[in-house]
């Protein structure tokens, strides 16, 4: 293990993810350093990890805290100069830390976020520039199941904004970054694979509450950045939408449908009325 590694901690925030988690963690080498934020509250999951794995930390919330302040939560407790952001579904090829290594070397420290590149659909990423001799791109931002952060170059008191719950919170901290002229790198032989949407356990009610916080998170994101009409204009259409899907779902008594325009409806109308990002699975 080099220096390189030594300095990182990886940050896992995990919801009930006792399914896919171990093979996240046997991805990673042993004697990194792994802090887990698990927002279940379930203890059993705690002392199984811990006594299987030495190299890992786990901490239980006291209420499920989403996210970005889940991640806030496990980066506050790092000692390290880097912190891995990792989901639980997502597994690191042999390769990666190393061509990681490299890049950190090439630019020689002077990035926020570097980001390993993925085998399938789930992020690749904007306007890259500047291509390097080990095909290093900049880009505007990346997506958040898998970054590494250096925390030297960010000043930020809270490194995710935690009136996100769930959704778009990586993308509005890499808009803050590029906002101070940070850089965000993408690096091309760094490999990662990601399942998407396996991290937490596979229920309807889950998936209501993505539903939900996708449309509370579009609008609060974009009137954060670019104003209450923008985010206004890029909203509404998907307001009307859900409405007409709605209907239809009702009408043709598919149950399913209609309870994940409500809440897609439901998600958008709080966002509008200003109203927190309060629904949880729970609630449901």
């Amino acid at each position: 293990m080099n220096n390189f590694e030594k300095n990182i901690t990886f940050i896992l925030v995990s919801f009930r993810s006792n399914h896919i988690i171990e093979k996240c963690i046997k991805s990673i080498n042993s004697n990194i350093k792994v802090i887990i934020v698990e927002n279940s509250g379930n203890n059993f999951i705690k002392n199984y990890l811990e006594k299987k794995f030495s190299n890992v930390k786990v901490i239980i919330s006291k209420k499920n805290l989403g996210y970005g302040r889940g991640n806030n939560l496990g980066i506050s407790k790092a000692t390290t100069q880097y912190v891995f952001i990792l989901n639980p579904d997502a597994t690191l090829e042999k390769n990666c830390l190393n061509e990681l290594y490299k890049a950190q070397i090439e630019l020689k420290d002077n990035f926020s976020i570097l980001a390993p590149n993925f085998f399938n659909n789930y992020g690749y990423f904007s306007n890259h520039s500047n291509k390097l001799k080990k095909k290093i791109f900049e880009v505007d931002y990346v997506k958040g199941f898998a970054m590494l952060i250096n925390l030297k170059k960010i000043n930020f008191t809270k490194i995710f904004d935690e009136n996100f719950f769930l959704f778009l919170e990586e993308i509005d901290l890499c808009k803050r970054i590029k906002n101070h002229n940070g850089k965000i790198f993408v690096v091309e032989n760094s490999k990662i694979k990601h399942l998407g949407k396996q991290a937490s356990e596979n229920s309807f009610n889950i998936e209501l509450c993505r539903n939900w916080h996708w449309m509370w998170s579009l609008f609060y994101y974009n009137c954060k950045h670019f104003g209450i009409v923008a985010a206004y204009k890029i909203t509404i259409s998907k307001f009307f939408l859900s409405i007409i899907k709605l209907f239809f779902g009702l009408m043709s008594f598919n149950k399913k449908k209609t309870l994940i325009h409500y809440y897609r409806l439901n998600g958008l109308f709080n966002a509008y009325t200003g109203r927190p990002a309060w629904l949880r699975p729970t609630n449901i």
